[in-house]
Formats: structure tokens, C-alpha cells, sequence
């Protein structure tokens, strides 16, 4: 294969990516605005959707392996399709997650809801999302510094999950009526979680495709007892 087709086929891979990570953007807003408003319509087409990401994460991966294994290129080159691979299994799980908060919506049938949890899961989704967004473009220009403040915002996702999930209890605890749709909320909020971790993972395959370094970005990893 000629260098120029060899790039090429480095920027389809590249481009593909980022088409992934905007589809996994995009389901994380509208499986939690379906929970939040109760659409299960929208819901189901985050469900349905979900296909295409686990297409295109099997393409990348295959395309991965095969570049490796035709082409075998070091250096620069080689950290980008390892970046890539790594990395899109990591969109493909926060897409998964996306579909358990879509699930959750669909479940939830007549329960009585707590409007001011609500909000609050509405706004980390809104972080959360913001999270992926920045980290794509970071992917785009390989900017590790950017990598490694977005790392950080995870911090505020965690506080987030913490927050939500101990005026949950309290809610339970006050209100046994609620204790379905608390269970749900709890769930929603660890999902939207580790969607924080996973695009934590992304910024530290960023960091190594601009350095050829492993390196473990915010170890403040959540566990709630």
C-alpha cells in the first residue's frame, strides 16, 4: 500500500472515531431528557440507535487489527489505530449505558417522582455530556492538556452521583412511595457516572497518542457504600 493511501485510510479511521463519539453524545442527552420528561418514544429510538454505535465500534476494531496487521506502522501511526481501538470500546460501553438509562425510562410506569432529583440528574447529564464533547475535540487535536482538564471535571460528576444519591435515600427513608422511582434514580446517576470514568479513559488514551505514555488521569474513582 502507497504512504498516501496508508494516510488515508489513518484519517477515515480517525474520522470515523469522531462520527461514533457524536452518535454516543447524542444518545447519553436524549436517553436522560427521555427519563426526565417520561418519552418513551425517544427512549426506544436511543434503544434502536444503539445498533449503529455497535456497528461501528466492530468496523473500527476490525479496521484496526487489519491496518496492524498490513501495514505494520509504528510510532505515531501506531498509537493513533491503538488510540482508536481502545478508545471506541470505550464510546461503545457509555453508549451502553445510555440504553440502561433509556431502559429505565420505559419501566417507570405511573411511580411517584421527585421533580428536584430529577433536576439534578438532568444537570450532571448536561456535564456528563459536555465531558464527551470536549474529549472528542481534544481526540481531534490531540491536545493532551485539554485531556487532562477534562479528566478532572470529573471530580464535579462524582460529587454529582454522591449528591443525588443521599438525597435519594433521604427521600426513600421520608417517602416510601418513591422508593421505585429512587431505586431508578440511584441507577441513572452510577450510569451517568461511569460514563464520567469512561470518558476519563478516553483522556488518558489522548495522553498517550500525544506521548507514547500510559498514564492514570483522576484515580478519584467513586464507590458508595
Amino acid at each position: 500500500m502507497l504512504r498516501t493511501q496508508f494516510e488515508e485510510e489513518l484519517l477515515n479511521l480517525h474520522n470515523q472515531f469522531y462520527e461514533m463519539g457524536m452518535l454516543v453524545s447524542s444518545a447519553i442527552h436524549k436517553s436522560v431528557r427521555a427519563y426526565v420528561r417520561h418519552d418513551k418514544a425517544i427512549a426506544q429510538e436511543v434503544i434502536e440507535n444503539d445498533l449503529a454505535i455497535n456497528n461501528m465500534e466492530v468496523r473500527l476494531e476490525k479496521k484496526s487489527f487489519e491496518m496492524i496487521a498490513l501495514q505494520q506502522p509504528v510510532t505515531t501511526d501506531l498509537r493513533m489505530i491503538i488510540t482508536v481501538m481502545k478508545a471506541s470500546s470505550d464510546l461503545e460501553r457509555m453508549g451502553d449505558h445510555a440504553v440502561s438509562i433509556a431502559k429505565s425510562t420505559i419501566r417507570v410506569k405511573g411511580e411517584t417522582r421527585i421533580a428536584e432529583i430529577e433536576k439534578e440528574i438532568s444537570d450532571m447529564s448536561d456535564y456528563v455530556k459536555k465531558m464527551v464533547d470536549n474529549v472528542l475535540v481534544a481526540y481531534v487535536k490531540t491536545d493532551q492538556e485539554d485531556a487532562r482538564m477534562i479528566a478532572q471535571m470529573d471530580d464535579r460528576v462524582n460529587e454529582y452521583y454522591k449528591d443525588i444519591y443521599y438525597k435519594t435515600i433521604e427521600s426513600m427513608k421520608e417517602n416510601p412511595e418513591t422508593v421505585v422511582s429512587g431505586t431508578d434514580y440511584l441507577s441513572v446517576a452510577q450510569y451517568l457516572e461511569r460514563i464520567g470514568d469512561y470518558v476519563t479513559n478516553i483522556c488518558e488514551w489522548i495522553v498517550y497518542l500525544a506521548t507514547g505514555k500510559i498514564s492514570e488521569l483522576n484515580t478519584n474513582r467513586t464507590e458508595m457504600i
